[in-house]
């Protein structure tokens, strides 16, 4: 049984379960994975406030309650669909922890499932741009990870364009957080950003917060591909059950 932290946000929950189900080969009710989660986003604070030093509460220890309760409910194996909840100071407590349980319950790691996912599917990419949270950023969580694969990560040049990135996504008022969508407002920013990172020499953009997938449903934008991390997520856990059930990835850009 698959386990899933939904509320980290929940959207974002809900987006890994939907992908999970379309990423599923099911012809009918009784073809699906089993799955369970929890969407319980009080408890757990907000990750970037914690890496940015804003609270020093870790999300940690909440976040491993879930997947204990997770557990207990029956799933061997589990995702957070949240990025910036695996940068080391996060993730590291996290692992520690279960590995001290002595109880088996394996975690994916969402940051390199989605390099894996590039290194299948988009082969002659090296350079990658990458749209995420400040707290993504600041911890260098894509860089620690996907540099040792080979890749080359570009961010946002400047604060000022990584704090609109942040807005498009944390914004009281507009943010995808917020609404649950991306506003007309919030994909104009975030379009001008991809923009600047193609400039930059980005090959593919990592969608590297999870609420991102939500502004951008397509796999490109103007031939420039897009990388889901949500969607590579949930791939990878459906492999990780049974392969068998893993539809076929559609034919991709070259990059």
């Amino acid at each position: 049984m698959i386990g899933v932290v939904a509320g980290v946000g929940p959207f974002a929950g809900l987006d890994l379960l939907n992908k999970i189900a379309t990423q599923t080969a099911a012809r009918s009710d009784q073809d699906h994975l089993a799955v369970v989660s929890i969407s319980r986003p009080s408890p757990i604070p907000d990750r970037t406030a914690f890496l940015m030093g804003v609270t020093s509460l870790n999300p940690a220890a909440p976040i491993l309650e879930q997947l204990r309760m997770l557990q207990q409910l029956g799933a061997s194996l589990a995702g957070i669909p949240c990025n910036t909840a695996h940068a080391p100071p996060i993730m590291d407590v996290i692992r520690e922890e279960l590995d001290a349980s002595g109880r088996p319950l394996k975690l994916l790691h969402m940051i390199r499932e989605a390099g894996k996912f590039m290194q299948h599917y988009y082969p002659s990419v090296q350079r990658v741009g990458l749209l995420s949270t400040l707290g993504t950023s600041f911890s260098r969580v894509y860089p620690l990870f996907l540099e040792p694969l080979g890749f080359e990560v570009i961010e946002p040049a400047g604060r000022e364009s990584k704090e609109l990135v942040h807005r498009a996504i944390y914004d009281q008022d507009y943010g995808i957080k917020a609404r649950g969508y991306a506003t007309e407002r919030t994909r104009e920013d975030l379009l001008r950003i991809i923009d600047d990172l193609r400039a930059a020499g980005a090959q593919a953009v990592i969608l590297g917060c999870t609420e991102l997938p939500l502004a951008f449903p397509e796999n490109e934008v103007n031939g420039l591909p897009l990388v889901d991390s949500t969607m590579a997520l949930a791939r990878a856990l459906i492999d990780a059950v049974d392969p068998l059930k893993l539809r076929p990835w559609p034919a991709q850009p070259s990059g």
